[in-house]
C-alpha cells in the first residue's frame, strides 16, 4: 500500500516535504473530507478533550510504523517541532499578505496534523506558486472586522475581546473573517470544522 492510499483511508494527504537528515513529509487534511473521518473517530465521539490531537497521534503513528518512519507533531511539546518553518521550506506554502500561511490550493486554511519523518531521500512534491501573486484585491488585508490580523501585526488581545463579543460570533461558529475572505480557500473547509478550531483558540 502506497503512502497516499494510507493518507487518503483517514482523509488526510502530503502538505509538501523537505530534505532534513532524510525525508520529511508534512501531513494535513484533505478538506473538505477530513471533517467526516474525524466526526466518525472515537476520539471525536467520546467527549473527552482535544479529540482532534488525539486522532492525530494514533493515526499517524499508525502510518509512521507501517511506512518504516518517525512521527512528528505540531503539539504535545517540548520539543516543539517548527512546522511553520518547515512548511515554508517546501515551497508548497507561503507568507500571505497578513502573517498566516497561505497555500495554492488551500488558501489560508493550513493545518498539519503531523509529519512524517523518514531516514532515506524520497521523491519530494514539487514547490507550487505563491496564489497572493496573482490576488489584485487581497481582501485578507482589511476582512478582519476588528483590525486585529492586518499586514502590520496580530493583535491577539483585541481577537479574543471580539470573539467575546455578539458581533464576534460569527468569527467564532464558522471560522476567521481573514481566512474565509481568501479567494482560494473559499469552500474547503467546513463551519463546523472550524468553529471547533476558532473554539480550541479561544479556549487556549
Amino acid at each position: 500500500m502506497t503512502l497516499d492510499v494510507r493518507l487518503a483511508e483517514h482523509g488526510l494527504i502530503v502538505l509538501g516535504g523537505l530534505h532534513d537528515n532524510g525525508t520529511l513529509l508534512l501531513i494535513g487534511p484533505d478538506e473538505p473530507v477530513f471533517w467526516d473521518v474525524l466526526t466518525a473517530s472515537p476520539e471525536y465521539q467520546d467527549g473527552q478533550p482535544n479529540p482532534v490531537d488525539r486522532w492525530s497521534t494514533r493515526v499517524i503513528t499508525q502510518i509512521a510504523v507501517a511506512e518504516g518512519a518517525e512521527p512528528l507533531f505540531p503539539f504535545g511539546g517540548p520539543p516543539y517541532h517548527p512546522f511553520i518553518r518547515w512548511a515554508l521550506e517546501t515551497g508548497s506554502f507561503h507568507m500571505a499578505p497578513v502573517p498566516l500561511l497561505v497555500h495554492e490550493t488551500r488558501g489560508q486554511f493550513a493545518s498539519f496534523r503531523g509529519a512524517l519523518r523518514y531516514e532515506t531521500l524520497r521523491d519530494l512534491p514539487p514547490p507550487v506558486a505563491n496564489p497572493c501573486d496573482t490576488c489584485v484585491e487581497k481582501p485578507c488585508l482589511s476582512a478582519c472586522p476588528v483590525s486585529a490580523l492586518t499586514d502590520a501585526a496580530y493583535d491577539v488581545p483585541a481577537c479574543h475581546d471580539f470573539l467575546d463579543s455578539a458581533a464576534g460570533q460569527d468569527c467564532l461558529e464558522t471560522g476567521c473573517a481573514v481566512r474565509r475572505s481568501c479567494p482560494v480557500g473559499q469552500g474547503r473547509r467546513q463551519a463546523a470544522q472550524s468553529a471547533l478550531h476558532m473554539r480550541a483558540f479561544h479556549r487556549g
